[in-house]
């Protein structure tokens, strides 16, 4: 924010002395950051090492195996801070094959759904769905197809 409005002023903004600002400046570093930026440089030394594949819970791990007292969460802001993220959907993935296709009945009907007489074009459906499973609720039972005659 300094490099695009003066420091007097931001400070007149918030109600502070700019001294202050300037003696904020030059305190040392507090012991939690410190600590912040070397266990954000071996998070970055693992994470380089896994090849850029592992997330916090497995860098935590080795981090528990180095003999680091850190948390996970902990772990989990300082990857998000140095924008360090785990890679998705590295695996390759597995297609099986389907075995031998379905037999399909021929089409006699051919869309033609006005029958001359009663009894003389019969038609079913057969339904392969589990009751509450895409929204059926138990009504996968109903017929698909009325015939007019």
């Amino acid at each position: 924010m300094s490099s695009f409005y003066a420091v007097r002023r931001l400070c007149l903004v918030l109600g502070l002395h700019h001294s202050g600002y300037y003696q904020w400046l030059k305190r040392p570093k507090s012991l939690r950051t410190r600590q912040d930026e070397r266990q954000t440089g071996l998070i970055k030394q693992l994470w380089l090492e896994s090849g850029t594949v592992y997330g916090y819970r497995k860098i935590w791990l080795d981090m528990k195996d180095l003999g680091e007292c850190v948390g996970r969460n902990r772990i989990a802001r300082l990857m998000r801070l140095a924008e360090l993220a785990s890679q998705t959907g590295y695996r390759k993935r597995r297609y099986y094959d389907g075995g031998k296709p379905s037999f399909a009945s021929p089409n006699y009907l051919e869309r033609q759904f006005v029958v001359p007489t009663p009894n003389t074009h019969w038609v079913s459906d057969m339904t392969y769905s589990v009751p509450g499973v895409q929204g059926e609720h138990g009504r996968s039972n109903e017929p698909r197809v009325c015939l007019e005659y």
